[in-house]
């Protein structure tokens, strides 16, 4: 995780800093923005897209620079450097980093934004730092199926790291922060239920986001999504080798049946309570 730097009051703070603390639980659209988290794999680009289709919000692809940004702060000393607490530097950090969503927000003409970057699942502290009104979405999938999609998609060693570590860590990480966080702030999604009936489970993710329902959601091959050429271009092939033509497949589920025997002893081994703990048999 990310260090702490040195607290204190604030000083010299400008006019045009955007304030970072606690208030108000709901703001305004634009400042409730909304993270998707979650271990990768889980299905977070595709519940990206259709939250992305909704005409009220703009979610694009993975920024991952913002947790850079703060250990670019704590390891150039800048507090001590330039005579600013860490509260200055937070608010700098949010003015900047929410300004370009909120620009690429405007820029599509809509009036909440969101970020999908599974990173930031393991740096939530910050994040509730620096946006004390978000909503948290954790989608979580069967760890079998993730290490599957893993090694599918980026080769062994990085499906051997998921299930030694990785998938447990994310979603344990997720939750112990969602037990933290009042009503209205958090909210668990398992890719099984959206992928076998997308509707209800939308409509229960829109009620706990306050915003109406849409069903565009569910076409979201209609509109236009940033960086989202390689995405299609995998599901077209999932698509063609399973022989199922629904936009939002079913295919991928129980793909974890099929791993070899060293990647399910350590997957049952290291994850095996959490499987069970969340239903997966």
């Amino acid at each position: 995780m990310v260090g702490v730097l040195s607290a204190g009051p604030c000083h010299g703070r400008r006019a045009d800093v955007m304030p970072v603390g606690p208030g108000s639980k709901t703001g305004t659209p634009a400042e409730r923005p909304i993270f998707l988290i979650g271990c990768a794999r889980s299905g977070t680009t595709l519940l990206r897209l259709m939250l992305d289709s909704h005409p009220a919000i703009s979610c694009g692809g993975e920024t991952k620079f913002l947790v850079d940004l703060e250990r670019t702060i704590e390891r150039y000393a800048l507090p001590t450097k330039f005579d600013q607490p860490r509260q200055y530097w937070l608010e700098r950090l949010r003015a900047y980093y929410a300004g370009i969503q909120l620009d690429y927000m405007h820029r599509r003409g809509k009036r909440r934004w969101a970020d999908k970057t599974p990173l930031y699942t393991l740096h939530l502290p910050l994040l509730e730092e620096l946006f004390p009104h978000s909503q948290y979405v954790h989608l979580i999938r069967d760890g079998r199926d993730v290490v599957a999609s893993t090694r599918d998609r980026w080769g062994y060693r990085p499906a051997l790291g998921t299930a030694w570590r990785k998938w447990t860590l994310y979603v344990r990480t997720a939750q112990e922060f969602g037990r933290t966080l009042p009503a209205g702030r958090y909210h668990d999604l398992r890719y099984e239920h959206l992928v076998a009936d997308p509707e209800p489970v939308m409509r229960r993710l829109f009620d706990f986001l306050g915003e109406a329902w849409d069903p565009r959601v569910l076409d979201y091959q209609a509109a236009e999504h940033d960086g989202s050429g390689e995405h299609y271009e995998h599901q077209a092939k999932r698509r063609r080798e399973s022989s199922d033509e629904r936009l939002i497949y079913r295919s991928r589920v129980h793909g974890g049946k099929g791993l070899d025997p060293l990647l399910a002893v350590v997957i049952r081994m290291r994850g095996g309570a959490l499987l069970h703990e969340l239903g997966y048999r």
